[in-house]
């Protein structure tokens, strides 16, 4: 049995990739912030024995290793977890605070977990990290300007994505940076186009077909591939 660690599991696209998951036969662990913010996943591993939960910030980083020394060896790593900021303002009022604590948790916490559950993937044949970007984060596709704040956590994101596979896919990993979709999500808003069962589909088939001469990719739920 397959072993998958997803982030941000509570809700959203977290929560869909960890029913696909389960529903494909794969031992789930899966991380949420506030078990008042999780009462689907918390009910979910009541009745699913393959499912595993836990109390997690991905930036408290001393309490993601004692976290990674007690999980089992795994085969894929979702790196789920991310935050927006605020919507709604222009150039000239951006909030710092805010900034810094988009980037803490969609660009260096990442980094920071892959090294933390780099020893635990090591031993599997799979060896996937994939990450969850996103399109706004493409300089070809940012013609509308704005989003200051979401756009270069996603854009700082890819390069360190990149980085890692330059620097693991000789040790056999593959790691993706993976476009969602604009998904019905709390993030995402209802005019979004396709939902989270859709989104969680496709990047379950994507990361399923993917191979270490994937690894460096930036792809599309659909499995196309988008411009850095």
């Amino acid at each position: 049995m397959k072993t998958v660690f997803i982030t941000g599991a509570n809700r959203g696209i977290g929560l869909a990739l960890t029913k696909k998951y389960l529903e494909s036969g794969y031992q789930v662990h899966a991380t949420y912030r506030s078990p008042s913010d999780a009462l689907e996943l918390l009910s979910l591993e009541v009745s699913e024995s393959n499912l595993s939960t836990y109390t997690l910030d991905v930036t408290h980083y001393e309490a993601v290793a004692k976290l990674a020394q007690t999980l089992p060896d795994l085969d894929i790593f979702i790196n789920n977890a991310g935050y927006y900021g605020p919507k709604g303002y222009g150039f000239g009022n951006t909030d710092l605070d805010e900034w810094r604590k988009v980037l803490e948790i969609n660009t260096i916490a990442p980094l920071k977990l892959v090294e933390l559950l780099y020893p635990k993937l090591q031993n599997s044949p799979t060896k996937m990290i994939a990450c969850l970007s996103s399109k706004v984060g493409s300089m070809t596709e940012n013609t509308s300007g704005g989003g200051y704040i979401y756009r270069s956590s996603k854009a700082a994101l890819n390069s360190v994505v990149k980085s890692l596979s330059n620097d693991l896919s000789s040790q056999g990993f593959t790691v993706l940076a993976l476009h969602p979709g604009w998904v019905q999500t709390e993030m995402g808003g209802p005019n979004a186009l396709i939902s989270t069962t859709i989104s969680a589909q496709g990047l379950f088939n994507v990361i399923r077909q993917a191979s270490i001469a994937d690894s460096g990719r930036f792809l599309n739920y659909d499995g196309t591939e988008l411009p850095w």
